[in-house]
């Protein structure tokens, strides 16, 4: 664990319609790694998939843990929305006890607000998370649509804004870049 003396943890939020939030939170957890920090990847949305970032992070484990707790993407009006709901609030739940565990100076919750936006949680749920955050630390909060109530909470958010895609064009998603 990261000398506490200097150390502020912060909730930062990566949100909006544009790529690279979840791979803006995996630069972070690099670069805490490289300055000593315990971090934790859970993914609330990734579930079976094998994709990239996993790959390269398991050659920092145990330093950098990920752990896929999701169901996989879904949409508005499914009929399995309970699967992807007791995933969601099972992995907040795991959110909760690693965060008290004190085994960890940062924990990234992948896809959170996606989860919060396609009610696989409650917004409440999720700010009572962000309450009861230990002082020390960082609180790394991903996915489109952050709730203007998790943007209020957080000391830092950046939005990413899609100005152009490759899928507008007709390409499909790459290895290494999209997955």
């Amino acid at each position: 664990m990261q000398d506490t003396q200097y150390k502020k943890g912060l909730v930062i939020v990566h949100t909006g319609n544009g790529k690279g939030k979840t791979t803006a939170a995996l630069g972070l957890a690099i670069r805490a790694w490289g300055e000593g920090l315990k971090v934790l990847i859970l993914q609330f949305i990734k579930g079976s998939w094998k994709y990239g970032e996993l790959k390269a992070l398991a050659k920092f484990t145990p330093d950098i843990t990920v752990k896929q707790c999701g169901e996989g993407f879904t949409r508005r009006g499914n009929t399995d929305i309970k699967i992807h709901q007791e995933a969601a609030k099972k992995a907040l739940q795991e959110a909760k006890m690693e965060m008290i565990s004190n085994k960890w100076d940062m924990i990234i919750l992948d896809e959170i607000n996606y989860a919060i936006d396609f009610d696989l949680v409650e917004l409440k749920d999720v700010l009572d998370l962000i309450a009861e955050k230990p002082a020390d630390l960082h609180l790394v909060m991903t996915g489109r649509n952050a709730k203007e109530e998790i943007i209020q909470k957080a000391n830092l958010v950046t939005e990413m804004k899609e100005i152009k895609h490759p899928y507008k064009e007709g390409i499909k998603a790459q290895k290494g870049i999209e997955f």
